[in-house]
């Protein structure tokens, strides 16, 4: 095996140790990391077959296979970026309208207790 080859398992092992552990420890919820679990995978079955790795990368039209793992990677890398941002685009939204209750009631509260004082001024 070439030093490339070595690099891009242990790199994915790596990847795949770290997600797991982040799991386990509660740190990563399950929905997110399935990307990560699956571009792993992916990328460690490629690293270990050098046969599937130049047929799939000859396939795209590009002649250095290793470069093709690194344009996987890259590709993986913008899926989860976009994902994470619509992810976020809702949290945002969601974060908007609570604020936003909660000034429409923090404004109940104190008309409620406005009147409330008033009502005991009037009895006292």
């Amino acid at each position: 095996m070439d030093l490339l080859k070595i690099s891009a398992i242990i790199g994915c092992v790596a990847v795949l140790s770290i997600v797991i552990e982040l799991i386990r420890r509660g740190r990563l919820k399950e929905k997110y990391s399935l990307l990560w679990l699956l571009a792993g995978i992916m990328l460690l079955v490629l690293s270990l077959s050098r046969e599937l790795l130049e047929y799939l990368s000859r396939t795209v039209g590009i002649y250095y296979p290793p470069s093709f793992l690194f344009l996987l990677a890259f590709l993986f890398l913008l899926l989860i970026t976009l994902h994470f941002s619509v992810v976020i685009s809702g949290l945002s939204e969601e974060n908007k309208k609570l604020a936003q209750e909660l000034a429409l009631l923090r404004q109940e509260m104190r008309e409620a207790l406005s009147k409330q004082v008033e009502v005991h001024k009037v009895d006292g």
